[in-house]
């Protein structure tokens, strides 16, 4: 039988140290909020039922979330077992397993979840814990193994032993457990501690006071488990991101000349051998082609599909763009809401005039075009194939293939008029 595959991503925390008015959840990475982040690597990995726990601010996280996934609430921060608790109406009558995150960690590679998923399900494991090799682990709960490699706990720094103090392996707070078995250890779980809260790693101690199974999956890169606590947090992420992102792109053959200054959004994609010049941002679900050359400081924003060997040169804004193969916008220009055809060039300076103050409306210029320099093109606007715009023109009427338009005001020069000035 098919078993249920399910997560819950605890979204209730507060967040003080951000210093904001609004939730830290909310607060974003390369253009998108952190749980929106941590809420897709879930689905990204496969997962369809997810449960947000919200609590603080919970309509400023619901609003980023919508309404494809379902909610619970926390009213009181009483740990991270309450938490879970809080959704366990969502659990009953479920055969399976559940992954629990953190809303504050956003950048878990899905497929760091899937093998914690896999290795679960092979293994028949209870609980299977997410787990890091830290080189100075003072400060993280300690992963205590027995003997067969089973999680015989997680005991937290203040109460190590100096011997579990060199423990070496630590928790990183993403589980993925057997729901029949987390509901039934749940209810068994008590606030016995200084803080009166429920501990969710409790769990693990009441599984193997029963003699179920339970393991781990290290991490291979630790940057995985970061979570935001605060805006300095927050850029690291975002960095950690930026030179993943890049290096993803640098390994599927595109060149990036500066990988610390070329930021490159998510869901990108570009083709092999385009080069990508230094201080470009491309945001999501660009299209770029192959042998294309974009940048210095050039800005490629939503919408936008680049065909092979196009050049966006230095200060450059394209937005909502498909642009013909071999097609140049090479300095100084803006071009918006627009269809380029292939082999066109576009003048130093040309914008495409796009907005009315109520309305977005559209250029589409033919192949084997050349706008001149400083041109304006108030869209609506269409241009017919092997187009000569002349330089400094406001084009404002169509222009018919093949042809010569001009909108200027024609120069008169009035000869000694500077000279007694």
């Amino acid at each position: 039988m098919e078993q249920d595959v399910m997560a819950i991503v605890m979204a209730a925390g507060k967040g003080t140290r951000m210093k904001s008015k609004k939730s830290k959840l909310v607060q974003k990475i390369y253009g998108k909020e952190v749980v929106k982040r941590a809420v897709e690597n879930a689905e990204k990995a496969g997962v369809k039922d997810i449960v947000a726990v919200v609590g603080y601010k919970k309509e400023e996280v619901m609003e980023v979330l919508g309404e494809n996934i379902k909610y619970a609430f926390q009213e009181e921060m009483l740990g991270t077992g309450h938490a879970v608790m809080q959704a366990t109406k969502y659990l009953e009558g479920k055969k399976g397993k559940v992954l629990v995150l953190n809303g504050d960690v956003p950048i878990l590679r899905p497929e760091t979840l899937n093998t914690l998923l896999n290795k679960s399900i092979e293994n028949k494991e209870s609980a299977t814990l997410l787990t890091a090799i830290y080189d100075n682990p003072t400060g993280y709960g300690r992963i205590v193994r027995d003997v067969g490699g089973n999680i015989e706990a997680i005991v937290e720094e203040k109460d190590t032993t100096e011997s579990q103090k060199a423990i070496k392996e630590i928790n990183a707070g993403i589980y993925c457990f057997d729901i029949v078995e987390l509901l039934s250890a749940l209810k068994e779980i008590k606030p016995n501690n200084s803080q009166g809260e429920y501990y969710l790693t409790d769990v693990i101690k009441i599984m193997n006071d029963k003699g179920l199974k339970t393991g781990a999956v290290i991490v291979e890169d630790n940057t995985e488990i970061l979570g935001v606590n605060d805006r300095i947090q927050l850029e690291m992420l975002t960095k950690v991101l930026q030179i993943r992102i890049n290096t993803e792109h640098m390994r599927n053959g595109v060149t990036i000349e500066d990988i610390n200054n070329t930021y490159i959004y998510d869901d990108v994609e570009i083709g092999m051998d385009t080069i990508i010049h230094p201080n470009t941002t491309i945001k999501s679900g660009v299209v770029i082609g192959e042998d294309c050359e974009i940048g210095p400081n050039s800005y490629i924003r939503e919408g936008c599909k680049l065909a092979n060997k196009v050049k966006i040169g230095s200060f450059v804004e394209i937005k909502k763009a498909i642009i013909g193969e071999g097609s140049k916008v090479p300095h100084l220009s803006y071009m918006g809401d627009c269809e380029i055809g292939s082999h066109c060039n576009i003048g130093c300076g040309t914008i495409t005039c796009n907005y009315d103050g109520f309305h977005k409306s559209k250029t589409i210029i033919g192949d084997k075009s050349f706008i001149g320099s400083n041109t304006n093109l108030v869209a609506p606007v269409t241009l017919g194939d092997n187009s000569f715009v002349a330089a400094g023109s406001t084009i404002t009427e169509d222009v018919p293939a093949d042809s010569l338009a001009i909108a200027r005001q024609r120069q008169t020069n009035k000869e000694g008029w500077n000279k007694n000035k």
